[in-house]
This record gives C-alpha cells, structure tokens and sequence, in this order.
C-alpha cells in the first residue's frame, strides 16, 4: 500500500499507509515526484500551540473564540507537488499518462484528484523552482500591500522562503537599496547570493541602529516583515524611517515581549500594514484575484526573474521524511524549505540531507 507523511498527535510525523479511492470521471491518478513543506503554517498545526488550536478562529465573527477544535489529528504533512499522471479517468481531457504536473498536494506517494486542480509543469521549468510558487505569492502580496516605488530602500526581516522570495521581488518592483535579516548563516549567505545590498545577524547587533547607519541615517522607506518573530518585527520598526511602512505578511507565536510600542513606533508615525495571499477579498480586488496573484508567481519562477535556487533546503528522500521533518521541527537552522524527492534515495540532490 501506498504511504503519506501525516503528523498522528502534536509533533509526531510519521509515515502512515493509505487506500488509494477509485479513479472517478474527471479525475486522474497521480505519482509523486517531489513535494515541499510550508514551515510557517504547517508548523504552527503540526505544534498545535497558537491559537488556531486553543481557540478556533470564527470565520463570519473573524475572532478567536475559546472553544476545542476538533479533528485536528492526525492530519496531512505538506501542501504542493509535483507529480506525474498514471491514469486518467472518465471525462478526464486536459491531461495524459507521462504529463508532468503541480498542485496543492500534501506529501505522500500517489493522488487521486480532480484534474481540474492540478496545472501543467511549463516547459523548461525545475520541479524545485516551482513548488516555490506558494512563497513567492505570499512574498508578491505584501509587496504589492507595501507600496514599494521606484528608488525606495528596503529591508526584509525573516528569511525563510517567503522572506528570500520578498527581498527579490523588492527589487523587481523598483527597489534601489535591499537589506536583509535572519539570524541564521545559512539564509543570510542565500539572501547575499540573490542579491542582497546588506545582510544582517540580528543576534550580533542592533539591526535597527545598523539600518539607520547604513542608510545615511534615515532608514528604509519600507520594511516586509516576514519572520513571524516580534523581535524581528520590532527591528523593522526601529529600522523604517519616519513616516516609512512596515508590511507583515508573517504569524506572530509566543510572547510578543520583545516587541514594543513605545518608541520608535509612536514618534516616527509608521503605517503598519497585515498582509495574507489568501484572504478573499484581497486589497487590490477585484483587479487582483488570488488566482492572478498565484498565475504571477508561477510565470515570474518559470521566467527565471525570480531565483529559488538554494531554497529548497534541506531535499531528502521519502523514507527519511518524518525523521528530517522532526529535526526540522526541532532546529528551525537546520534547512529553509524542506523537500522531498521521492524518484531516488536523494544523496546527488542539492541540499540533501547528510
């Protein structure tokens, strides 16, 4: 039988058999080739520590509200793929046995989908450049909320894959002036190789103060938050300049006690802007869609004007996942976005897992 990646309890991956429902008409059958983790939300279930566990958010309130949420557990790990279709069913016509394609698909060994959720591979595109088409919509999103112009200085905090794809994208949309924040080495030194003017260890020094003095004293016109920490949020707020805006497109866990409200943040009169891919409507409807906003991102990465190289990180083979997935868990330095290849054992992978 078939396997899948599924989290059985709060921080418990395991690899777990399934059955695989009849081909239905419409729809067609899947094998995986490679599939990629959402650290930030993913995670935060996976933990079931943040309020999305302990107080259910009411969708028509728009409040957290106490209450147990239920069938939380067990629940898929993973949430895009590549695949290559084996079979179609009945009624089934935009795609043929051998076809290369991608989705939202959670990490496990076969599918059985609509065709109509799936889209085609571009020709000439990298399986490991694609299925970072989630983070690059979620990075566009608040670059498009941020109001970046030409010639703005900017700084990213948080530099996971959301946050490399938003240093990127800031340039793309007229950026002069890009620094970079994270406190771990691996995706500072990513950050620099795509193109970072400034990259920054928040744990060496103030990166606020290092902004303002590398600025010429002013700071950056925008930030983009992106790290889901408060202390990387308060480093934005020192770092923008007055009257600046700080675009979050992160969720804040834990104790916001490195974050505070009664300096910077009063005198400088920042604008402070939330930002999230999939809320509908999203600020710029009806002209921007969700699905527009996804198509742009696939067509930048499948363009080259977006680089994902080095981002997937750690790709390991299916039989290793639920052991690297715990290590990821535990060491967040440990990778950036994790992969996992499913054709080979993933020693000659980039980034592959020792």
């Amino acid at each position: 039988m078939p396997r899948a990646l599924v989290a059985t309890a709060p921080r418990t991956p395991a690899l777990a058999e399934y059955r695989e429902p009849d081909l239905g008409a419409g729809q067609v059958r899947l094998r995986s080739v490679l599939s990629v983790v959402k650290h930030g939300t993913e995670l935060r279930a996976f933990r079931a520590e943040t309020r999305d566990a302990t107080a259910p958010f009411d969708r028509e309130l728009r409040l957290h509200l106490p209450g147990e949420r239920r069938g939380a557990f067990p629940q898929p790990l993973g949430n895009q793929a590549v695949a290559r279709v084996v079979e179609t069913g009945a009624e089934a016509e935009r795609f043929r046995p051998g076809d290369l394609v991608f989705g939202a698909l959670p990490i496990r060994e076969t599918h059985t989908v609509a065709e109509e959720s799936l889209q085609p591979v571009p020709a000439g595109t990298a399986p490991e450049a694609l299925l970072c088409w989630d983070p690059a919509s979620v990075a566009l999103c608040g670059i498009h909320d941020s109001g970046i112009r030409i010639g703005d200085c900017v700084l990213v905090t948080g530099l996971g894959a959301i946050g490399l794809m938003a240093a990127q994208l800031a340039r793309l949309q007229g950026a002069s002036w890009v620094a970079c924040s994270d406190p771990f080495a691996k995706r500072r030194a990513l950050a620099a190789a795509h193109g970072a003017d400034l990259v920054i260890d928040p744990t060496a020094g103030d990166a606020g103060l290092i902004v303002k003095q590398r600025s010429g004293g002013r700071g950056v016109d925008v930030s983009i938050e992106a790290s889901g920490s408060y202390a990387g949020l308060h480093d934005t707020l020192r770092a923008t300049a007055y009257g600046g805006t700080v675009a979050s497109i992160a969720y804040y866990t834990g104790t916001a006690d490195a974050l505070h409200l009664q300096g910077e943040w009063h005198r400088n009169q920042l604008t402070l802007i939330s930002s999230r891919d999939v809320n509908a409507p999203l600020r710029a409807h009806p002209r921007w869609t969700g699905e527009r906003l996804h198509r742009q991102a696939v067509d930048l990465l499948a363009a080259g004007r977006l680089r994902a190289d080095g981002v997937l990180d750690p790709i390991v083979p299916f039989e290793r996942s639920a052991d690297i997935y715990r290590e990821i868990d535990r060491n967040p330095d440990a990778g950036i976005k994790m992969a996992v290849r499913y054709d080979d054992d993933g020693s000659d992978a980039p980034g592959a897992a020792p």
